[in-house]
């Protein structure tokens, strides 16, 4: 059994990596920075003995690494698209190149690999893929705009894609990961602090782990970021972006 995890190199993905390889599995590790994943690959080398591991060091905010991972690692029994990264700001001052790489990290790869890996699995009627998005993906986000709505995307494509497998009757399952305030180092590259305490990293990728392993498609860790969930679906649009303006706004002042 293979899994494939993308951001692998640090934070959520790289302690998914190390759950998965606790259950046995083999791992493809993908991401920019070289060095970690080779600390990765020598750490659970150590301790799970047997475990085969291959690193691939792709930025994946470009198209043409994305069809050089899937050519690379044609088969896989588990998708985890997890690259992703956030910028703080006026979206009218924020950097535009900035913004066009973290498009192309958190959406177009998400949406290339999730379909050449999908269609591979269909045509064998198994296999799992688990996007990771946000809470951020059921709301506006002023003042990391560009984030927000990356997230977004990959909640509406991900939604889709699973009505599509259920009415085909498909085997293949899809999750949906959502974490709140995670304590990586997203923050550093986002240049922004959380009003609502962080959960581990140790702590989200174990529980999304074994809730893609159960079958669960909405995972979403964490009591009050539930809560906000739930609040989401509920209250009106323009006191949601009202709300969610203070709320940044608070980040920036910290």
């Amino acid at each position: 059994m293979v899994a494939l995890i993308t951001g692998a190199s640090s934070g959520i993905g790289r302690d998914m990596a190390r759950e998965l390889a606790k259950k046995g599995y083999n791992l493809a590790l993908v991401a920019r920075n070289e060095e970690g994943l080779a600390n990765l690959k020598k750490e659970i080398e150590k301790e799970q003995k047997g475990i085969n591991i291959t690193m691939h060091p792709f930025d994946l905010s470009l198209k043409e690494n994305c069809m050089e991972l899937h050519k690379q690692v044609p088969e896989v029994d588990i998708l985890i698209n997890n690259a992703g990264f956030g910028l703080f700001g006026e979206f009218t001052e924020t950097e535009l190149h900035k913004e066009i790489n973290m498009i192309g990290t958190n959406i177009r790869a998400v949406h290339i690999l999730t379909k050449l890996y999908l269609q591979d699995m269909v045509a064998k009627d198994k296999g799992h893929i688990m996007n990771v998005a946000s809470i951020a993906g059921f709301m506006p986000g002023p003042l990391m705009a560009t984030y927000y709505a990356s997230k977004n995307y990959v909640v509406a494509l991900t939604r889709a894609i699973r009505q599509e497998l259920k009415k085909d009757g498909s085997h293949v399952k899809l999750s949906l990961l959502c974490p709140g305030p995670v304590n990586t180092n997203f923050n550093n590259v986002a240049d922004v602090k959380f009003n609502l305490k962080g959960l581990s990293s140790q702590y989200v990728a174990k529980y999304a782990i074994d809730k893609m392993l159960s079958g669960k498609f909405l995972i979403v860790p964490g009591t009050m970021v539930k809560i906000g969930r739930t609040l989401s679906e509920i209250i009106p649009d323009a006191i949601t972006e009202k709300f969610a303006h203070k709320a940044q706004t608070r980040k920036q002042e910290k």
